[in-house]
């Protein structure tokens, strides 16, 4: 296989050096929402520009009007998802065909858990117990990826040094 074959077959992988960037902020995500939603609300509040406001009882924020909000949710969100995707989708050093077969199958399978997870929440979970569900879900594949890809690729170590 020439170096071209291979660009291609990873040319959606960042290199390897995110990774480390990938689970500061990943980490840092979770202890933020974590933090926030059970043990104290932060209460971070600054002005933003909402597309999509929501003016009830429990919140007024207008569609295209600067407003406050707590963004501390946002924060942890943000940084979840693109600590989540520099882990999941950096290469491994020793990036090969293995590895890349043990990438696919673990985004299959964390695709397959993550919908059998909402498709029983849709069956069994109603009202904001729901709503709290699908916040969740936004982040189990790739939480889901990454604990499966690594636990393999381990796993494939562990067994190589052993026959060796």
């Amino acid at each position: 296989m020439n170096l071209n074959e291979k660009q291609m077959k990873t040319k959606y992988l960042l290199n390897h050096k995110y990774k480390p960037l990938g689970w500061v902020l990943l980490v840092l995500g979770l202890l933020i929402g974590g933090y926030d939603l059970y043990v104290a609300d932060l209460d971070w509040t600054m002005n933003v520009f909402p597309l999509l406001g929501d003016e009830d009882i429990f919140s007024n924020t207008p569609s295209f009007k600067w407003s406050e909000n707590e963004i501390e949710d946002e924060l942890a969100s943000l940084l979840i998802i693109a600590g989540g995707l520099f882990v999941a989708f950096s290469r491994t050093k020793d990036e090969d065909e293995f590895i890349s077969k043990i990438r696919l199958e673990s985004l299959m399978w964390a695709t397959w858990v993550n919908y059998i997870v909402l498709f029983v929440a849709v069956i069994f979970v109603y009202g904001m117990p729901f709503f709290s569900v699908m916040i969740y879900n936004m982040f189990t594949v790739l939480i889901v990826f990454i604990l499966k890809f690594h636990y393999e690729v381990a796993k494939s170590k562990r067994i190589l040094a052993y026959e060796e």
